[in-house]
């Protein structure tokens, strides 16, 4: 469906912010807050009297500081992508439903809720650990809970850009074949 196309929001100095909608990237682009770099050929938006041509790529005209928005609270799936959907005390599997947020500090000390302080845990084990630190519950942490800035979201770019080669120059992948080969025999 046209209208669950997926477009790349790019920052003010061309930086990948994250993808959007088109009905949103169509808001954005008429209310003259971005403006359209590339467009999604042969796809429209028909209204009564207008067919508008969707956007691929567009770009915010004011730059916005993404420092802010990193140091934000942590998106729940984003937790959840980064543990691999596993819990992080006992290793078991499990789906956005089963899975809880722990706090490794937990908030009644002070701890924070930012991506450092937060792992996937499964209900018996956020039970288990209750109001204790992984150490007095002597419940180690299978992997060192990381920050989930620019990686994670660079990956999903680069995901998304596979079915979207018109994305790749705006992320930085395209290469030349001579530079690779040299690479790797170096």
């Amino acid at each position: 469906m046209v209208l669950s196309r997926k477009v790349l929001l790019l920052n003010a100095s061309y930086e990948p912010l994250s993808l959007v909608t088109a009905p949103k990237a169509l808001t954005l682009v008429w209310r003259r807050v971005a403006e359209v770099l590339e467009l999604d050929r042969g796809r429209f938006v028909h209204t009564t009297r207008f067919a508008f041509e969707l956007p691929s790529v567009i770009r915010l005209t004011q730059y916005i500081d993404i420092r802010q928005r990193q140091n934000r609270v942590t998106n729940r799936h984003r937790i959840l992508a980064r543990d691999h959907y596993r819990c992080q005390y006992c290793g078991k599997r499990g789906t956005a439903f089963d899975l809880t947020l722990d706090h490794i500090l937990p908030r009644s000390r002070g701890g924070k809720t930012m991506a450092e302080n937060l792992v996937t845990a499964c209900q018996a084990c956020n039970n288990r650990k209750g109001d204790r630190t992984p150490e007095e519950a002597r419940m180690p942490l299978l992997m060192n809970p990381a920050a989930l800035y620019y990686g994670l979201e660079r990956t999903a770019l680069q995901q998304a850009s596979l079915s979207r080669p018109e994305w790749r120059k705006y992320l930085f992948l395209e290469y030349n074949e001579e530079e690779t080969t040299a690479a790797v025999s170096a």
